[in-house]
């Protein structure tokens, strides 16, 4: 096993900046270093090594397919949580003010893995929904574009180690977001998205 050194040398937290996206139709808050160096490195080896993860295979078109990352799925039953989840998730609750139920872990192992152009569609909680994003280790691009107004400029924004992104209650109905693949020699980023939800989206 390597040691935690070794694991996160190359992630660093960064300094700490407060961006609030000035975009229509939605709200998009990014928070730099919300977690603190060692605390960050320490929940990337435990999420990494801890977590059961697994790649869940879906239908496209006529065929299965094997999702290009690790997934990992949390619910209501928060006796089951781990302790590293439950204390990230009161520090982003108390954050933000809301209470989140579940949480969705993802691990995008190398720059091979990826997510298409989607929105997180909460059946179960209407298409007015905050959802709380946190990332640990590899700085991964998340893209975001609006569903019906081309005239609004994408944005590419870097989610580093440690950092914390809500997107507001509108963000999904309005925008679409992505992690596309890339080229660059680089490590495993795990992104963990806090919802209000009774099931795995």
């Amino acid at each position: 096993m390597n040691s935690l050194f070794e694991d996160t040398a190359c992630f660093h937290v960064g300094t700490v900046r407060l961006i609030n996206y000035d975009i229509p139709d939605a709200e998009l808050v990014l928070r730099e270093r919300f977690f603190e160096q060692e605390e960050a490195d320490r929940f990337y080896n435990e999420l990494l090594q801890g977590t059961p993860w697994k790649q869940r295979t879906r239908k496209m078109y006529d065929r299965m397919v094997q999702d290009p990352r690790l997934t990992a799925w949390y619910g209501d039953d928060h006796h089951n949580w781990p302790l590293v989840l439950q204390f990230i998730k009161r520090k982003v609750e108390a954050a933000c003010g809301i209470v989140f139920n579940s949480v969705l872990l993802n691990q995008y192992r190398n720059g091979n893995d990826s997510v298409a152009w989607h929105s997180d569609t909460l059946p179960s909680a209407g298409k007015h929904h905050a959802i709380a994003s946190v990332t640990f280790g590899e700085t991964r691009v998340f893209k975001v574009r609006h569903k019906t107004r081309a005239e609004i400029p994408q944005l590419d924004i870097p989610l580093k180690h440690g950092s914390f992104l809500l997107m507001g209650e509108t963000m999904q109905y309005h925008y679409e977001h992505h992690i596309p693949k890339t080229s660059r020699k680089i490590a495993a980023r795990i992104n963990l998205t806090f919802r209000i939800s009774d099931r795995e989206t």
